[in-house]
């Protein structure tokens, strides 16, 4: 609450509903994203029972630049231009989510050793995709290729409302659908065998959860583009801070912590600092320090 009220009225000359209004809707955006962003990579780390794998990690941030340059090569700078953007964000986001679920299906099966392999071929996946983007960027003419570096960062600025509205329903109901599964996903954390020993349905909550995840990725970067990090920085600060294995309390810390970061951060930079850069490089800059700091830790332990 205090970090809204900051972006909301820090700099505010006087009472004006029109900036309120923009303040708000960019707000809105910071929110969802960062609640998506922590929810899911709790989720998804549980899951793999893995601390420093996120999702974007796997290759979705990758997905999605590779959706967003082979829409350009394909239509051209202008046609993309030109597409609605509702019915983009939601090709977007199908996409994503096909692509992650089919990932899903084919290297999901038994035992803890698929869901290792599952993730090893997510990151060459994601290698992948990242070469086809690179590919692709080469073949683009110099006004094209600035399209698409556009879409190479997160920006809150150029939400569109009817979008925006879209994503944050689309949220909720996931949401919803994780609530009841915060419980038994505390028992999931145990592994397959004690999960099944104890009653819960191993395989069909894996799935469950895994689409849960997909789905939050792949709204949250629709709307606003890829943050390769945040996720990893924002699970860690929720396990630092509520050190408990109760995915009740960790999920919902996560999802504050991520908005938290986004509308402070986002706040400091424009109205504090005054600047215009995207909050994204920064967020991945001490993300990825993290990253290294995670996995030198582990190889030295």
């Amino acid at each position: 609450m205090l970090a809204c009220g900051f972006f909301m009225l820090w700099g505010l000359p006087s009472f004006s509903p029109f900036i309120l209004t923009l303040r708000a809707e960019r707000l809105l955006a910071l929110v969802v994203v960062g609640a998506a962003v922590g929810a899911s990579t709790v989720v998804f780390q549980t899951v793999a029972a893995n601390r420093i794998l996120t999702p974007t990690i796997m290759g979705f941030d990758s997905l999605f630049l590779m959706v967003q340059t082979g829409l350009v090569f394909l239509f051209g700078g202008l046609s993309y231009a030109a597409l609605p953007v509702t019915p983009k964000f939601l090709l977007e986001t199908l996409l994503m989510m096909l692509a992650a679920m089919v990932l899903f299906s084919l290297l999901f099966g038994r035992g803890r050793r698929d869901m290792h392999r599952m993730i090893l071929v997510g990151v060459i996946v994601g290698i992948l995709f990242r070469s086809l983007t690179v590919f692709l960027q080469r073949l683009l003419d110099p006004s094209e290729f600035s399209v698409v570096q556009g879409a190479m960062f997160a920006s809150f600025g150029a939400v569109d409302l009817t979008t925006l509205y879209l994503a944050t329903g689309l949220c909720c109901l996931v949401f919803a659908v994780l609530v009841p599964m915060l419980r038994p996903l505390d028992v999931i954390a145990l592994g397959r065998s004690p999960a099944v020993g104890l009653g819960v349905s191993y395989d069909r909550a894996l799935v469950g959860l895994l689409g849960i995840t997909a789905a939050l990725v792949a709204v949250s970067t629709a709307l606003v583009g890829p943050i390769s990090f945040l996720g990893l920085l924002v699970a860690s600060l929720a396990h630092a801070l509520m050190r408990t294995h109760r995915h009740a309390l960790l999920v919902p810390a996560a999802a504050l912590i991520g908005a938290v970061i986004l509308v402070v951060g986002q706040g400091v930079f424009e109205r504090v600092l005054g600047l215009q850069s995207s909050l994204a490089v920064i967020v991945e800059f001490f993300g990825g320090l993290l990253f290294l700091i995670l996995v030198l830790r582990g190889a030295v332990r």
